[in-house]
């Protein structure tokens, strides 16, 4: 159980807070410096409507380069979206063409992918609040000045910040890669514990990885972006530190990723025996120091905290010994293999572990090859293109992204649509005349709310109703007990950097403080006066109507997109595995001096571990397409009991290949049974007819290659026969709502 106290240090040590306050303080300063300084509120507010769009750019975690290039685009796109807008503002026509053809446009820039879509929404947020006031032709140039100096202002203080604190931010990227390392260690011990629920167990295990593969992605752009250069520099020694710890991170995951086994068999073959306790008790100290190790590097300690396992592994020896005592290794060679096995993971895992609190007490050890290193790290970077002839291919209905831009312009006509009608109502008008001026409010919700996916609408429809349900409430009870103007300035403050640093970790806290913010500025603008927040609540409302009820127009249902990701995941496993076997084959030359027809070691290696990255970040993208399907209508789920296996097997698969290969490059020259089983599993992962061998050779060495290589048979067996169940219509209706993770 992770602590709320544990938690809290996690958020205000990570790059999400750092982040949060660095964004907040870049789109307040120039707000406040011409509104309070010069009295300048409407020019202050247009500035910091420039640099919040800029900052929406500026997230934690990704490459530098990246975000300097962002944060541009949007500056330049964001001030031409300003004078466009502002030139129609003060033409009804122009504005009803205009808004929804910036909201189809933008919206198509998902197709770039994460940059893609915050760049678009961050023009649709300019757009939607220039909407405010209709602007003379006088007033749009003096207008997207201002805002384009407070956007160009934010770019320059950012560049800065990151060029000053850049070794803070690897650090605290590292530190949520580490902890998300150490979640997914104890996930993995929850297997290991009878008492609780295998599938349950399972499902968090997935979700865990997936969060950690996002974790050491980002953390991965950031620390191998600026490599050591070998110098005897003192920032060249800092990325060498933190480039040892995350190398070492990396490689405490293959072995986590390499202890998959039959748990269920396990628990039926040693029901009474404490061996499974021992293996957890063990795993729960290890993520335990992974947790403490990534709160001081967050913290930039170097003190060296470790809660020994050795105890869990000498009493695993002896529990062992008695085994070998009673003759398992003679009654069942295979599960006697296995646990030994589980043995010699856990001694490496204590050994990585170990290596990683000393590196972060003395992270200068030497580099062998900083220029081979170089060039073999820059290919596990990740990449991103932005071609025309991308966004032109999906202008069609069968495009996801089309559907996606054509509901939200569909969404943004009908909400100003409405907003139009609540301006023109009597009533509206004379119970509250501020309502009609905020008509814009309903388009923001809208655009906010909207997601690609009909799943994630539907989530972020009811986070950000509860936000402003619970901001609204509280601003109310602010309003009422405080009277400080510069209490209420200091409030808002805080909630601006609360409101930043919290969309990745909590969108309803995220929510709940960017109301806050919003009501606490109209407070500012217009003391004593509390209908604004009924008004902002009633928008919201509205908004979220809105939204929910466009995501039925050509939704894109995530069935649609789960047969190519199943595709390309067994694709990930089957050049994982291929790959693995050519690591075998080098590291076997390599002893012989066969190097003729031989890949180069280092290069095999290379390639191995960038086939495993790519078997993770295909995984995860499968397992979040799935369970994003699971939250949709039951009447649009396909196929959920050949999916779930599908998951399962092939994260069986992989866990399996990652077990199997470097115990295969230890020995000379693998027998015919071994052999034959490889053959097999790569067949089967073809489509082609698989032949498994009758018999699998137990002895010696060869009892740890047994039943790995028997799990990938069947495993890749499995898959083929539900990828093929894919191509049928499915049976009925979708299966149950929480299907079993075992298969």
């Amino acid at each position: 159980m992770i602590l709320p106290t544990s938690q809290l240090q996690r958020f205000f040590y990570s790059h999400y807070f750092f982040g949060g306050l660095r964004q907040a303080t870049g789109v307040l300063l120039p707000a406040l410096v011409l509104s309070g300084l010069f009295g300048w509120h409407a020019a202050g507010f247009v500035a910091a409507v420039g640099a919040a769009c800029v900052a929406i750019l500026d997230q934690p975690g990704g490459p530098r380069r990246y975000g300097i290039n962002g944060m541009f685009a949007a500056l330049c796109l964001g001030s031409a979206t300003t004078a466009l807008t502002g030139l129609a503002s003060s033409h009804l026509l122009a504005i009803w063409l205009l808004v929804p053809a910036l909201c189809f446009g933008f919206s198509m820039l998902t197709v770039y992918g994460k940059h893609g879509g915050l760049l678009g929404f961050a023009c649709l947020l300019i757009m939607t609040l220039t909407l405010r006031t209709p602007l003379t032709l006088a007033d749009v140039l003096q207008h997207t000045l201002t805002s384009f100096l407070g956007g160009a202002f934010y770019l320059l203080y950012s560049a800065a910040a990151h060029r000053l604190m850049w070794h803070r931010e690897e650090q605290q990227a590292l530190s949520v890669a580490l902890f998300a390392t150490a979640d997914y260690v104890a996930a993995r011990a929850r297997f290991y514990d009878i008492h609780l629920d295998l599938d349950d167990s399972y499902r968090n295990l997935i979700r865990r990885q997936a969060l950690m593969t996002e974790a050491h992605q980002a953390a991965r752009d950031m620390v191998l972006r600026e490599q050591p250069r070998g110098t005897a520099s003192h920032a060249d020694r800092l990325r060498q530190g933190l480039l040892n710890l995350f190398v070492d991170m990396i490689n405490l995951l293959d072995s986590m990723v390499a202890t998959h086994t039959d748990y269920a068999t396990l628990r039926r073959a040693l029901p009474d025996s404490d061996i499974l306790l021992f293996v957890r008790d063990a795993m729960i100290k290890l993520s335990a120091n992974v947790a403490e190790l990534a709160l001081n590097v967050a913290r930039n300690r170097r003190h060296r905290v470790r809660n020994s396992v050795k105890a869990e592994l000498r009493a695993l020896e002896f529990e062992l010994q008695q085994l070998r005592e009673g003759g398992m290794p003679q009654s069942d060679p295979e599960l006697y293999a296995l646990l030994v096995q589980v043995l010699r993971r856990l001694r490496n895992m204590a050994r990585q572990v170990d290596r990683m609190a000393d590196h972060s007490v003395n992270p200068f050890p030497p580099q062998a090859n900083p220029l081979r290193a170089n060039q073999s790290l820059n290919r596990f970077l990740t990449r991103q293109k932005w071609r025309a002839g991308l966004l032109t291919r999906n202008l069609n209905r069968q495009s996801a992204h089309f559907r996606y831009a054509l509901r939200v312009a569909v969404a943004a006509l009908l909400a100003m649509l409405v907003g139009a009608i609540l301006a023109h109502t009597p009533l509206v008008s004379t119970i509250d005349p501020g309502m009609a001026g905020h008509g814009y409010w309903i388009v923001l919700t809208v655009l906010i709310i909207m997601k690609p996916g009909f799943a994630l609408t539907r989530q972020r429809n009811g986070w950000r109703l509860m936000g402003t349900l619970i901001g609204c409430g509280l601003s109310l009870l602010l309003f009422s007990l405080v009277h400080n103007p510069y209490l209420f300035l200091l409030i808002l403050v805080a909630c601006s950097v609360l409101g930043y640093s919290l969309v990745q970790v909590n969108y309803t806290l995220s929510a709940v403080f960017n109301t806050l913010f919003v009501l606490l500025i109209f407070h500012f603008l217009a003391p004593g006066s509390n209908a604004v927040v009924g008004e902002r609540l009633v928008d919201t409302v509205i908004g979220s109507i809105l939204a929910l009820t466009c995501s039925y127009i050509l939704p894109s249902w995530e069935r649609n997109t789960l047969d190519e990701l199943a595709r390309a995941l067994r694709a990930a496993n089957e050049a994982f595995l291929q790959a693995g076997l050519d690591h075998v084959h080098a590291a076997r030359a390599a002893r012989s001096a066969d190097t003729a027809d031989a890949m180069d070691p280092g290069e095999a290696d290379v390639r191995w571990r960038l086939a495993r990255k790519h078997v993770h970040i295909a995984f995860s993208n499968f397992a979040a397409a799935f369970y994003r399907m699971m939250d949709e209508p039951v009447s649009r789920q396909r196929h959920v009991p050949e999916l779930n296996r599908l998951l399962i097997q092939n994260h069986t698969l992989a866990s399996q290949i990652a077990a199997v290969i470097p115990n295969l490059a230890l020995i000379d020259d693998e027998p015919d049974g071994i052999r034959q089983a490889l053959a097999a599993t790569q067949d089967a992962l073809a489509g082609r007819e698989a032949s498994p061998p009758k018999v699998i050779e137990t002895e010696g060495d060869y009892a740890a290659l047994a039943y790995p290589l028997r799990q990938m048979i069947k495993a890749a067996q499995r898959i083929e026969e539900n990828m093929k169940a894919l191509e049928a219509p499915p049976a009925g209706t979708a299966a149950q709502a929480r299907p079993a993770m075992t298969a």
